[in-house]
């Protein structure tokens, strides 16, 4: 089977992933770099010959980001030992100031 030329906008003729998509192409064509990040793994991006970002699915970036699976600041203060309020006055100690004399005049 022979290969054909591609023209210079197409993706270069490497498997796909293993080149980076020109910015330009990445717009033009970016149901086919989404299908790829999902089926074929990370899209590289690059501006100006320089890495810019990596399209991933969100499958890898689950798992890659512990941040993206870790609960919000609200579940975890739901979890709390505060969260049940209606016990708190019974583990409460609070110490009874001194009472002083009224001053005289």
């Amino acid at each position: 089977m022979a290969r054909t030329a591609r023209s210079t906008t197409d993706r270069p003729s490497k498997p796909a992933g293993t080149q980076p998509w020109r910015l330009e192409q990445a717009k033009a064509r970016f149901s086919e770099v989404v299908r790829l990040a999902r089926e074929a793994g990370p899209q590289h991006v690059t501006v100006h010959g320089r890495d810019a970002v990596v399209v991933v699915s969100a499958e890898d970036y689950a798992r890659l980001s512990p941040s993206a699976a870790a609960p919000t600041l609200a579940a975890l203060f739901g979890t709390g030992p505060f969260a049940r309020l209606e016990d708190f006055d019974k583990g409460l100690v609070r110490e009874k100031s001194p009472v002083r004399d009224a001053v005289k005049f």
